[in-house]
């Protein structure tokens, strides 16, 4: 292939050419999609469902549930299909809607854990001014914003990579389309505007991680001022977990992108790329709801009214027929 105009698909990488190892590691993927989809969903709906809940920590974490979902049905479905009917092919747009859709989500979701380890610090740090800081409407602009620079970051390298000339065949050395893998198939020195791009990019996000880092060293500092072990707990209950996914994020899109060359091997990027692309969705909501014992209530308030709600659906079936 001469040029990326004709190029019509893209080759993902097969994780293996056995057929029972494809049907086992569908089986896999599906498992852990639909722990995903769960985990997720039973935050966003218990938060949605619960007035106690509607706070901006919880509104900013249904975001993030959301963009968990986003980044975790870009990659797994088109791996699962290509597991079950043994292809490996993806459309040209397909290809370019999941760099889009990628890149949006998990940008967003970068972003929106700044504006989290925000609202964290001024809770802590700063609570007689919470309210004025952190209201409604501030909330609703915060998110957007995350949301926003997604969009745009998602927007500028889709359109970078996508208009570069592709002379390198169409055979992509990963389960999905990745950009630094799209890279490896341009012309010789074509990609340098497009690198550029990522290389800003990391500088920028290493900026909002220095962000990150002393927001929590200034909430760290304030929590051991607490006088009371009760006030001390539970203000470590609500950063923990964040702190917690805000490290696990961050650090498999670090190993994924800042490993040296040398150890860089087909296989070593295809486990990086699962860790940074399908761990932290189907994580965070068991790190958010094992030490929120609030949101804990929260669920298990939901889940005993669902039982209770299909009980009662049951019984009154079981009467009916009798009737």
């Amino acid at each position: 292939m001469s040029n990326s105009s004709s190029i019509t698909q893209f080759l993902l990488l097969p994780f293996t050419d056995t057929r029972e190892l494809q049907l086992l590691h569908f089986w896999l993927f599906l498992g852990i999609y639909l722990a995903a989809l769960l985990g997720n969903g039973l935050i966003i709906s218990t938060i949605a469902c619960d007035q106690h809940l509607h706070t901006p920590m919880y509104f900013f974490l249904l975001n993030l549930s959301l963009l968990d979902l986003g980044v975790i049905s870009t990659t797994l479905p088109k791996s699962m299909a290509n597991f079950l009917w043994d292809v490996r092919s993806i459309s040209y747009i397909g290809c370019a809607a999941q760099v889009f859709f990628l890149f949006f989500c998990g940008t967003a979701e970068y972003s929106l854990l700044i504006v989290m380890s925000y609202d964290r610090y001024v809770a802590i740090c700063k609570p007689l001014h919470y309210e004025t800081l952190l209201g409604s409407r501030a909330c609703v602009h915060m998110a957007a914003a995350a949301w926003a620079t997604g969009l745009l970051y998602a927007l500028l390298h889709t359109a970078n990579t996508f208009s570069l000339p592709l002379c390198k065949g169409n055979a992509v050395d990963q389960f999905f389309c990745e950009i630094p893998q799209i890279l490896k198939l341009s012309c010789s020195y074509s990609y340098l505007r497009e690198a550029v791009v990522l290389v800003v990019s990391v500088l920028v996000a290493f900026g909002c991680f220095v962000f990150i880092v002393l927001s929590y060293v200034q909430i760290f500092r304030a929590v051991l001022r607490i006088p009371s072990e009760q006030g001390r707990h539970k203000a470590f209950s609500t950063c923990l977990p964040h702190l917690a996914v805000v490290s696990l994020f961050i650090g498999t899109v670090m190993l994924a992108y800042l490993k040296p060359p040398s150890i860089s091997s087909r296989s070593l990027d295809l486990v990086m790329a699962v860790l940074y692309s399908v761990l932290p969705p189907t994580v965070n909501p068991l790190i958010y709801s094992m030490r929120n014992q609030d949101l804990k209530d929260a669920l298990w308030k939901l889940m005993t009214g669902l039982l209770l709600k299909l009980d009662t659906v049951s019984i009154f079936s079981y009467i009916r027929v009798v009737v």
